[in-house]
């Protein structure tokens, strides 16, 4: 074709981002992605800059999340063309399928992109013989019923390593995860014990999707606390707040204090 198309693609994690990245310059050379963005907000302000054919645009994302998003790009003229990308099982996801636009369901796989690849090429040259904006608005619509109609379950046990021994963990014990640099580890402490550490192979974005946010927070990019395990908060005059746990002192992200209004 004789245009070059150009994407945009959004998604919080780092290293999700650079995986999807990295797979579309081999599969896709062709398509120029223009900008990265780590939330709603950056992805609005990089769609009215660059004017993308395509958003790839993960759902589960900080300060507006991708549905949010999603419909406000339904909004304009000429909206590009969305791939949602999607952490839900594949019975969620049967919902989501529409010839307008597509999903990744992650982890994303080499022949589930070089698909989608192939859908967005052919619909880029086709004629749109229905509006994009009708057709998005009522996949965003089968998502929201999706979402709502299948009941919510939160993580209660977790499988970690100390050493050679692995062991199930229940939440209400879990003290904190603090995100390592290949690993998780969550730190635990029963009845005023010892507290102890132990390994977990998944990312804090999958733990934290898993978990009841009523109960856990997310206090920084690294670390998410049992808001029931808090001892106490303290602000420095500097401005910097801590929250302790025992005798743990974490570090609150200037962005996430607002978490902590009112305590």
């Amino acid at each position: 074709m004789d245009k070059q198309l150009t994407a945009i693609i959004a998604d919080d994690e780092p290293l999700l981002r650079r995986q999807l990245d990295n797979m579309l310059s081999e599969l896709w050379p062709q398509l120029e992605v223009v900008a990265r963005a780590v939330d709603g907000e950056q992805v609005l302000a990089a769609v009215e800059r660059y004017q993308p054919d395509i958003v790839f645009l993960d759902i589960n994302m900080p300060v507006l999340d991708g549905m949010t998003t999603a419909v406000t790009l339904n909004q304009q003229l000429k909206p590009p063309l969305i791939v949602f990308i999607t952490a839900y099982d594949q019975y969620a996801v049967q919902a989501f399928e529409n010839n307008a636009v597509d999903y990744l369901l992650k982890p994303i796989s080499e022949s589930r992109l070089n698909a989608t690849k192939d859908k967005l090429i052919t619909r880029c040259q086709q004629p749109q013989s229905i509006p994009d904006t009708q057709q998005l608005a009522r996949l965003i619509s089968q998502m929201q019923q999706a979402t709502t109609l299948t009941p919510k379950t939160y993580l209660q046990w977790i499988k970690a390593s100390a050493g050679e021994d692995i062991h199930l963990i229940a939440i209400t014990d879990v003290l904190f995860f603090k995100a390592e640099e290949k690993y998780v580890s969550v730190y635990v402490g029963k009845n005023g014990g010892l507290v102890r550490e132990f390994l977990i192979r998944m990312s804090l974005k999958e733990i934290l999707s898993q978990l009841n946010h009523n109960e856990f927070w997310q206090i920084h990019r690294s670390t998410v606390v049992n808001v029931s395990k808090i001892d106490k908060v303290n602000k420095t005059f500097t401005g910097q707040m801590y929250v302790y746990i025992g005798n743990e002192k974490l570090p609150v992200s200037r962005a996430l204090k607002s978490l902590f209004k009112g305590m």
